[in-house]
């Protein structure tokens, strides 16, 4: 891919990173009223779903992509699949149980064992989504993924 097309994806692709940057550490100053904090949710889990489809819609224009060798691109993007199915996984339980947990009373203490550990265990999922997305983001920049090369021939014969 020209370095002139890729650079607004890779732009866009950090941007949807930096939001939900922003809203992971910001989102608990804003829970003051519900509605605000359910849309701070919303646009959290929205942005999470368009980098999944930035990626994918890279991966489709991929020459490995279009000679049929789409097997080869997961294996080689598997963990940032898996990793970023289970962060938004993460951020749903824990954004439906804060609500749920929240409606009534915005400013209710509601930090019980299972609610911090979910906390946690989200946070954690962020920084290696975080991780994860950015190389795949930096490593679908590569022309080796656009062009014909030897390596996908030998890939290709290895498949058939």
């Amino acid at each position: 891919m020209q370095v002139s097309r890729y650079r607004p994806i890779l732009y866009l692709q950090y941007f949807l990173l930096f939001v939900d940057l922003f809203l992971n550490s910001f989102s608990d100053l804003l829970r003051f009223e519900n509605v605000i904090l359910l849309v701070i949710y919303v646009i959290q889990d929205v942005c999470i779903v368009f980098a999944v489809i930035v990626v994918f819609l890279l991966f489709f224009n991929t020459y490995i992509f279009q000679a049929g060798l789409v097997g080869l691109l997961v294996n080689k993007f598997k963990n940032t699949i898996i990793v970023t199915f289970i962060y938004f996984v993460l951020c749903l339980a824990l954004h439906i149980w804060g609500m749920t947990l929240r409606w009534e009373d915005p400013n209710a203490y509601i930090w019980s064992s299972g609610f911090i550990a979910l906390y946690v265990l989200q946070r954690v999922g962020a920084v290696f989504y975080y991780y994860f997305y950015k190389r795949t983001a930096l490593r679908l920049g590569d022309p080796r993924f656009y062009q014909d090369s030897e390596w996908i021939r030998r890939e290709f014969e290895k498949r058939r």
